[in-house]
């Protein structure tokens, strides 16, 4: 029986860059500074030059970041934030653990990021923040609604955890995820395109004040070892994964770009078998570089779909099967069903194939095979 396709295959990534790895790691087993070492500030720095004119603060996770940031702008209890319903919990859940309201709004159905022209009708006078997410590696085209927020006192917080290495060209410039907004946040979860060995997360900023109380935040909020200007989280990014993600960070363009490949791949696959009219592909808008993150194909019966694509040994993964406004501990909002169609639509006709940069020809025509197979019987 042929081998078991994955959604990700980390040991295959690990092959490519296992001499550098193990140096990387052994500097820092050597040097015995594990927590706040060099190695977290020389990340901090490359990153940002890569995403250039950003100050960049890791921590210990992209919920973290998340609830970094908002605490950084002083989200609390009778603030409002708009976001989408069509997310992680964390980009949620942040909000809700500052005593601030998430407000849903709901979602373009091409893209699946949040809609724009509504989450700019959802600011009040108590709007503090606005995070779009980025959503499977596609940016939102934030250049349409960054003046008038900034014009009705709401900060950008950019959820970028899927998205490290996204561009796009707007009003004549390259933008990068994380970058556009006053404030981004990455994830350095594993299955992430940059991914640790473990946790990590990032905020980057343009505003050095809000950078220098990032960096006091994630240390409980001191300047200083044991002096305290404010409550903040033990929120430090590990020096062994600032060391693993530096080495990382040296292959991610080449890729990011396989993975651009492996999905032009799946394009021709699916319209070579015949197949456009049960499988809608990803929809890259017009000027973004999307680095696929997840290939999310909207299908019919999914359900049924993929119990077949596991009976041929393919993994694949539903992301999101209930929208945030739907889960149970956010029940006081109170949102039903049918408040937000196009998000529930989509937790219902969405479904991430295998996407890795080292997944062959074969391993796809086998799985847009399977398709074909479920639909053509």
């Amino acid at each position: 029986m042929a081998a078991r396709i994955p959604t990700l295959d980390l040991v295959k990534n690990y092959s490519e860059v296992k001499d550098e790895m193990l140096e990387a790691i052994r500097s820092v087993l050597e040097s015995q500074s594990f927590i706040m070492g060099p190695e977290v500030r020389l990340f901090e720095e490359e990153c940002e030059s890569y995403l250039e004119g950003v100050s960049a603060v890791g921590c210990a996770s992209g919920t973290d970041a998340l609830l970094l940031a908002l605490m950084a702008l002083d989200v609390g209890e009778g603030d409002e934030v708009i976001t989408t319903p069509y997310s992680f919990f964390a980009t949620a859940s942040s909000i809700v653990r500052l005593g601030a309201v998430p407000v849903f709004v709901d979602v373009d159905p091409k893209t699946y990021n949040i809609d724009l022209e509504k989450a700019v009708s959802a600011i009040t006078p108590r709007t503090k923040a606005f995070i779009p997410v980025h959503l499977f590696g596609q940016m939102a085209p934030l250049e349409e609604c960054i003046v008038e927020f900034e014009r009705r006192g709401a900060t950008i917080v950019e959820d970028a955890a899927q998205a490290f290495g996204a561009t796009r060209i707007a009003d004549g410039r390259i933008m990068r995820a994380g970058a556009m907004g006053r404030i981004g946040c990455f994830s350095f979860f594993p299955t992430k395109n940059l991914g640790a060995y473990g946790d990590g997360g990032m905020i980057v900023t343009t505003d050095e004040k809000i950078a220098g109380r990032l960096r006091r935040l994630r240390v409980h909020g001191a300047d200083s070892t044991y002096f305290h200007d404010e409550v903040g989280l033990n929120s430090r990014l590990d020096t062994l994964q600032a060391a693993v993600l530096r080495v990382k960070l040296r292959h991610l363009e080449e890729w990011n770009e396989q993975r651009r490949v492996v999905a032009g791949r799946y394009y021709a696959l699916f319209a070579e078998n015949g197949l456009m009219g049960e499988v809608t592909i990803p929809f890259e808008l017009q000027g973004n570089r999307h680095i696929y993150h997840q290939y999310v194909v909207r299908v019919k019966n999914r359900d049924e779909l993929q119990k077949h694509l596991d009976r041929e040994g393919i993994t694949s993964r539903v992301y999101y099967p209930l929208p945030l406004h739907l889960q149970r501990c956010f029940s006081f909002l109170g949102k039903k069903p049918g408040d937000f169609p196009e998000s529930e639509l989509l937790s219902r006709e969405t479904l991430a194939l295998p996407v890795f940069p080292e997944l062959a020809m074969e391993d796809q025509a086998r799985v847009v095979g399977a398709i074909k197979e479920f639909y053509m019987k």
